[in-house]
């Protein structure tokens, strides 16, 4: 049976104030759900301290924190700043590791040649390269950057799951070109189902035997953040279900609505096409 958590930015929307990780795993607690994936900018650090006193809480809760949920931008033509941005994955690997996550959400990264969010979506995701450069050199550094992180995720026992999440994993494809690249088993995908906007459900296809990890994403209320979907979960789940996905479905709730009563929605929707 499918697993079903929640992300803890189901609940903050990145709000100028941090959300408290401890409010949340008492509220996925009296929801009934199984498990959390943290974001990491909503922790309040990364001191060990800390770090073992969320594990600890979400074990006496029951909880699971199945994922720690990073952004990272790998699609830099610096060396040193992809470098910056190699060393924050590993250091977030160690994160993980000490939560007790066994998977980090990896994002390729974008060229930022089109600042607004809002005009991105316009556009489907799609932006221009730096001047002088290329999708093919961007796609080089992303996976290059990847491998350079391989050792250190073994080391650790901690998955990369890619999301199809913007810049170059705007397409299947892009999410496919570096997966089957790095080629190793430490990289892995994680499968938003909000954020292929030309053919969907056959790109979802297309990802669902590297699958490791599926955001859910609803909009009770109205979207918070862009555009607002129709997701057809029945059909999303018999994708799933064609390639014996085992692991969780992790909330990501992007409504106007108030969380406490959009997830509980959300859990619903879920639960009808999960059995």
């Amino acid at each position: 049976m499918l697993r079903l958590g929640t992300s803890t930015y189901s609940f903050w929307h990145f709000l100028p104030e941090k959300l408290p990780i401890e409010y949340v795993i008492e509220k996925v607690y009296e929801m009934g759900l199984a498990g959390i994936e943290i974001l990491h900018v909503q922790l309040q650090s990364d001191e060990t301290g800390y770090l073992n006193r969320l594990k600890r809480m979400a074990f006496q809760h029951g909880i699971d924190i199945y994922c720690l949920a990073i952004h990272n931008d790998f699609v830099e033509p610096s060396v040193e700043k992809r470098k910056e941005q190699v060393e924050h994955v590993k250091r977030c690997l160690k994160a993980a590791y000490q939560l007790g996550a066994p998977s980090i959400r990896l994002n390729s990264g974008r060229w930022k040649t089109i600042r607004s969010f809002k005009e991105l979506m316009k556009r489907n995701g799609i932006e221009p390269p730096l001047p002088g450069y290329s999708d093919d050199d961007g796609y080089n550094w992303v996976i290059d950057s990847i491998k350079q992180c391989i050792p250190t995720a073994e080391e650790y026992g901690v998955v990369m799951a890619l999301e199809n999440h913007w810049g170059l994993t705007t397409r299947a494809e892009g999410v496919l070109r570096i997966v089957r690249s790095v080629d190793s088993e430490w990289l892995k995908v994680l499968m938003d189902t909000g954020n292929f906007v030309f053919d969907r459900y056959k790109e979802l296809k297309m990802i669902a035997p590297y699958t490791v990890l599926v955001h859910a994403k609803t909009y009770f209320g109205g979207s918070s953040l862009g555009p607002e979907l129709e997701i057809d979960y029945e059909r999303v789940f018999k994708i799933l279900k064609s390639v014996n996905y085992k692991g969780y479905i992790s909330i990501e709730f992007e409504g106007k609505e108030d969380p406490l009563t959009g997830v509980p929605k959300t859990i619903k929707l879920l639960r009808k096409y999960m059995m």
